[in-house]
């Protein structure tokens, strides 16, 4: 155990911490942008604690799986066949994950297409604990792929719960930006749960043995969120002008 704490302030060390800080922030970004959509249908009020007290929970589940590799490593093993169609831990949480993720965003974008109900019914329809309880539960599913990435990088336990204790405090400095954000900018919240929906698809695939490079995903996001800037500053122009 003190050889690993040592080994933190090394060289080498700090380039992985450095490095693997990094990657669970990019790994986070699918994860900030569901907080911060579930924390706008709380009042105002009560947003910035179901941020706080649902990334601090999800922290604190992180670093438990952090320290149960042997056993998230286990959940890449079949526990049943259907066919030839191995079944793994793995692939039963990334599709439920997968699943709970699509199903929920759909019925948010079907809401907001419809104008199916006032800010006032919103706010009745999701409490401060269901809210964190959704928080934490996605923040789980998304932590399986952060783990194992971390796994593949370094085997120094103590960095990596460094590594992302630092990631969760950037999470959770960026959620009430990005929260603000999408309140002020509707077409970017119908963005961000297009981009979830992706996710949840790409959780499905991956459950299912289909390899989908996340990488892609992202750079889609950021191909759309950059049109999307432009289309804003493009009719703040035209109204300016109006």
């Amino acid at each position: 155990m003190l050889e690993n704490f040592y080994a933190i302030f090394t060289v080498d060390g700090f380039i992985s911490l450095i490095t693997l800080t990094f990657l669970e922030i990019i790994l986070g970004i699918d994860n900030i942008i569901f907080i911060s959509i579930v924390s706008t249908k709380l009042p105002r009020a009560e947003q910035a604690k179901a941020r706080a007290w649902g990334l601090s929970m999800a922290l604190i589940f992180r670093i438990a799986l952090l320290f149960s590799i042997t056993w998230i490593i286990g959940l890449k093993e079949p526990f049943f066949y259907i066919s030839t169609f191995g079944v793994t831990g793995k692939d039963i949480i990334l599709l439920a994950g997968g699943v709970f993720l699509i199903v929920k965003t759909i019925m948010e974008i079907v809401e907001k297409i419809n104008d199916r109900h006032t800010k006032d019914k919103e706010f009745a329809g999701l409490t401060l604990r269901s809210a964190i309880l959704q928080i934490v539960f996605l923040d789980i599913i998304f932590s399986f792929d952060s783990i194992l990435t971390a796994v593949g990088l370094v085997r120094n336990v103590l960095l990596m719960v460094l590594a992302v204790v630092i990631a969760m405090i950037a999470m959770l400095i960026f959620s009430e930006k990005v929260s603000d954000f999408i309140n002020k900018h509707p077409t970017v919240k119908m963005l961000a749960l297009a981009f979830l929906v992706m996710i949840g698809i790409v959780l499905v695939a991956e459950g299912l043995h289909f390899h989908i490079e996340k990488g892609y995903v992202y750079v889609a996001l950021l191909f759309s969120l950059a049109v999307e800037l432009l289309n804003m500053a493009y009719r703040s122009k035209t109204h300016k002008k109006q």
